[in-house]
């Protein structure tokens, strides 16, 4: 299943919205790879997607889990989280926040409907799955995610296909699992780098790139492929709210920033005021952080208001292009072949 990376450019899975089918079947019919974020999914839910995708589109699909980082309790007082999201309630309007009941975690129930749909790519982050769960995973091309090149080789180990060598400029979620945040801010090409000196599975590079050039900047640094978020967000497909894609429009890459204030884990999106009230000694783990915020989340896109929404993007956000998926996957290998 080597050549499904022949290929070239994944689009990232990205939950929360952004990533829909719709968006995941353009991009394959295009000649990339699409991908379904389904960790925030129910096993029904993540069931439907594939369905839908399934639907539109006969090329390689991938569906994509958080493969740990799950707390079901809190680690400190959550008393000023929620005095602080008390006043950004009455803001929008909402009733007082309470502190969430989180399940357990759900990747076991969903990585089961995962298995029963076989879809051509499985791929994680936020960790590794059990050996059984990897067992189970063969005769799917499974691929994890590295921040670092001690994590791409506990990736190797455990018997992945490729591996996301996730940069510093990457937007959203960082998947960082085996050591601190700020010691894995590595820039993609020299993660690349690093990772395929040192692993034999391909790497996929991921962090920054928005056009052709630099995906052929990344495939010369040693990367099998490429892996774009932020590149999709303006597209008609992508479920982007629209103060998102307004926002999306006005910033530059300076503007973003790493934070934990919106999901309780590390992230890169558009610095907004939600980021500056927050105090890092008040922020709960993940996902009961984020499972707080959602209300706050879903009402500011209601509103039209950015400010209290989590603007995931990466480093070269003022490099977007809003066109529909499948011609920006074209115009992406357009410029990667003259860039030769």
């Amino acid at each position: 299943m080597s050549e499904l990376l022949e290929r070239i450019i994944i689009q990232a899975p990205m939950g929360g919205g952004p990533g829909t089918p719709a968006l995941a079947a353009a991009v394959s019919n295009a000649g990339g790879i699409g991908s379904l974020a389904g960790a925030y999914l129910t096993p029904e839910q993540i069931t439907a997607d594939i369905a839908a995708t399934r639907a539109l589109t006969r090329g390689p699909i991938n569906v994509n889990l958080f493969a740990g980082g799950y707390h079901t309790t809190v680690d400190r007082d959550p008393a000023p989280m929620l005095e602080l999201l008390a006043e950004v309630h009455r803001t929008l309007e909402l009733p007082p926040p309470s502190l969430p009941n989180v399940p357990p975690d759900p990747f076991d129930a969903q990585l089961e409907v995962v298995l029963r749909a076989k879809p051509e790519i499985f791929s994680f982050t936020f960790g590794i799955p059990s050996d059984e769960a990897m067992r189970a995973l063969r005769g799917i091309y499974v691929i994890g995610t590295a921040t670092t090149v001690a994590e791409a080789q506990l990736l190797a180990d455990a018997g992945v296909d490729a591996i996301v060598a996730q940069g510093a400029e990457a937007g959203a979620h960082r998947g960082t699992f085996a050591a601190p945040v700020e010691q894995s801010m590595i820039p993609t090409l020299e993660l690349v780098r690093g990772i395929a000196a040192r692993v034999k599975p391909p790497v996929i590079a991921s962090g920054g790139i928005m056009t052709g050039a630099e995906i052929r900047t990344a495939l010369d640094a040693g990367a099998s492929a490429v892996q774009l978020g932020t590149a999709f967000l303006l597209c008609p497909e992508a479920g982007s709210s629209q103060p998102y894609r307004d926002a999306v429009l006005r910033a530059r890459g300076t503007e973003t920033e790493l934070t934990r204030a919106f999901s309780g884990r590390a992230a890169r999106g558009i610095h907004n005021r939600f980021m500056e009230l927050v105090p890092e000694s008040a922020i709960l783990p993940f996902p009961i952080q984020n499972t707080l915020t959602r209300a706050m989340r879903a009402a500011s896109a209601k509103a039209n208001n950015a400010e209290y929404l989590s603007l995931w993007a990466g480093t070269g956000v003022e490099r977007i292009r809003a066109l529909p998926a499948g011609e920006l996957v074209k115009v992406l290998m357009a410029e990667m072949v003259s860039a030769r």
